[in-house]
C-alpha cells in the first residue's frame, strides 16, 4: 500500500467528528473546544476530536506538526481580577 492508499483510509478529523455541532476545526480560535477522544492525564496530554493534542501547560502541537508554546494567563494578571 502507497502514501496515497493510506491517506485515502484515513478519515479527515473534521469530516469524521460525530458530534453535533462539530468540532472546531484544528486552525480555529476556539480549538480547544473539541471533544477529547483519547485522554492521558498521567502524561499530561490529550487527543482532540480535531487532532490537536492539547497538553496540561496549555502547549499543543497541531495536525500539521506545528507547536505551539503554552500560554498561560499572566499570574500578576490573575491575582488582579
Amino acid at each position: 500500500m502507497n502514501v496515497s492508499q493510506l491517506s485515502a483510509h484515513r478519515p479527515s478529523r473534521q469530516a469524521g467528528c460525530p458530534h453535533l455541532p462539530h468540532c472546531p476545526a484544528a486552525a480555529a480560535p476556539d480549538r480547544h473546544a473539541a471533544h477529547i477522544v483519547a485522554s492521558h492525564p498521567e502524561q499530561g496530554w490529550n487527543l482532540l476530536c480535531n487532532g490537536v493534542v492539547a497538553f496540561d501547560d496549555t502547549g499543543e502541537i497541531l495536525p500539521n506538526g506545528i507547536c505551539i508554546a503554552p500560554h498561560r494567563p499572566n499570574a500578576r494578571l490573575q491575582r488582579a481580577a
